[in-house]
């Protein structure tokens, strides 16, 4: 019982973790297309914002399914 609930707790965690890089990426990802739409300069910071910001939430999304299937086969 204790692995099943230390699993939904991290399951959790992990949704939080998406949810707020989700956010971060998002005010990056609004300074790339400003930056179109204005056709102005690419903040190259931005763009490294918003690359690094993706890959986190690649990588946390991998972890939630894994999280999620090991559930699953308890």
């Amino acid at each position: 019982m204790s692995k099943k609930s230390d699993l939904k707790r991290a399951i959790l965690d992990s949704e939080k973790e998406i949810a707020e890089l989700e956010k971060k990426c998002t005010r990056s990802q609004t300074a790339l297309l400003q930056s179109i739409l204005n056709n102005t300069k690419l903040d190259e910071q931005d763009a490294q914002y918003f690359r690094v910001y993706t890959s986190l939430i690649e990588v946390e999304r991998e972890n939630l399914r894994k999280l999620k299937d090991e559930l699953k086969n308890l």
